[in-house]
């Protein structure tokens, strides 16, 4: 008899952590599995930011921070918001979390009751509607395609919105896509919001800086809606500093009082010394950030030449993040011995079996006919893996 609540019975564990377990168990078998499934940069945190971690514990910041975050770093954020993004924050609407996963989890949970609805646009990053699971909510899926770059549209979402909704859930640049809405499509949106003032806009941001059109746009810039926005973001991405596990909600202020509030019961403030490593992130230099960028770029353009080349791809150019997320359905149905390929999740166990590459199926993303790959890996193993996806493929009949 399981004794499980049916509150956790009800999620789904992460479709990419788990593909990126699968990966490293067959590697420890010794298998040489190129892993595309994992979305880290391979990048080595930069060294200022290495040096002041190994200062903070010099100086003994080994005590509780406030449960949202020290001062000094809440004012580095907004002092970060204000210069790159024109946004104006006061250091008491910054909640400092255990990464921007937390952050956009206790957001949810500060907003969501059960029944409220919250619309996500897809595809999705696979933790958003088990966040709205958690909350009791329910999540109203806005497919898109990649005819359209993935991108919702405000008709989309004028019909998505019910009296019952309560929030939306918004990325870009785009985790699985790489998609990016420029100023005129979020001002399109924010107008739609903006006539729905009951609804709390979730603005996902951590891909902010790899980003390969320009300037990051955000939805807080719209005066309509500001007041009703909540930014995610934090140093995973833009810093390669996903270990050090520090997001950041910047919120109205009853929103960020609530998001310390439920901190302060479960988890309390995040590491001290993580904390310190991203005062200099955001304080000090931010060439590091445009070199990575650019390296992303480089590694964007050579995987969709790649993938081009493969036969039955659909491909279109992402604009940001480190993610390739092209349409596979034309293998649906096709053959390898006894093994029949009947959807997306069959083709990434597949190709993680046949040619020794991890990717993660679309259904994870809420959008079952693509296969999503990073790109956060070195130039040779990115040929090697599209190299090997090729050939497994075409062993399909």
């Amino acid at each position: 008899m399981s004794q499980i609540s049916d509150r956790l019975a009800s999620l789904s564990p992460s479709e990419t952590l788990a593909m990126s377990q699968k990966s490293s168990e067959l590697r420890a078998q010794g298998v040489d599995v190129i892993n595309l499934s994992v979305g880290e940069p391979d990048f080595f945190t930069p060294d200022h930011i290495k040096a002041a971690a190994k200062k903070a514990i010099d100086d003994n910041f080994s005590f509780y921070s406030p449960v949202a975050g020290y001062t000094d770093l809440r004012e580095a954020i907004c002092a970060k918001l204000k210069k790159e993004n024109g946004l104006d924050f006061t250091p008491n609407q910054i909640v400092v979390s255990n990464g921007a996963k937390q952050s956009i989890c206790n957001a949810v949970l500060c907003v969501v009751n059960p029944g409220d609805e919250v619309i996500i646009p897809a595809p999705c990053w696979v933790s958003y509607v088990e966040m709205v699971k958690l909350a009791e909510g329910k999540s109203v899926v806005v497919p898109s395609g990649i005819e359209n770059d993935f991108k919702m549209t405000p008709a989309q979402l004028e019909t998505a919105i019910t009296p019952r909704t309560k929030a939306i859930i918004l990325c870009s640049p785009s985790n699985p896509t790489g998609s990016v809405y420029s100023r005129e499509e979020l001002k399109a949106l924010a107008d739609v919001l903006a006539r729905h003032p009951q609804i709390i806009i979730l603005a996902d941001e951590i891909y902010e800086h790899i980003n390969y059109v320009g300037g990051h746009q955000s939805i807080a810039q719209f005066e309509n809606v500001r007041e009703r926005v909540a930014i995610i973001n934090g140093v995973s991405k833009a810093y390669a500093m996903t270990g050090w596990r520090i997001g950041f909600v910047a919120a109205p202020l009853w929103l960020a009082k609530a998001c310390s509030k439920l901190q302060s019961q479960y988890t309390s403030g995040p590491s001290s010394i993580a904390q310190k490593a991203a005062v200099a992130a955001f304080s000090g230099g931010q060439s590091c950030v445009e070199e990575m960028r650019q390296v992303f770029e480089r590694r964007r353009n050579l995987v969709v030449e790649l993938a081009r080349q493969i036969p039955g791809f659909k491909v279109n150019v992402p604009q940001g993040a480190f993610y390739l997320f092209p349409d596979v359905s034309y293998y649906y149905g096709k053959k390898f011995g006894d093994k029949v390929i009947a959807d997306s999740a069959d083709l990434a166990m597949y190709l993680l079996e046949e040619g020794h590459v991890a990717t993660v199926g679309g259904s994870a993303f809420c959008a079952p006919d693509y296969l999503r790959f990073s790109y956060a890996t070195s130039d040779e193993n990115l040929k090697e893996a599209l190299r090997r996806i090729k050939k497994a493929l075409a062993k399909l009949k």
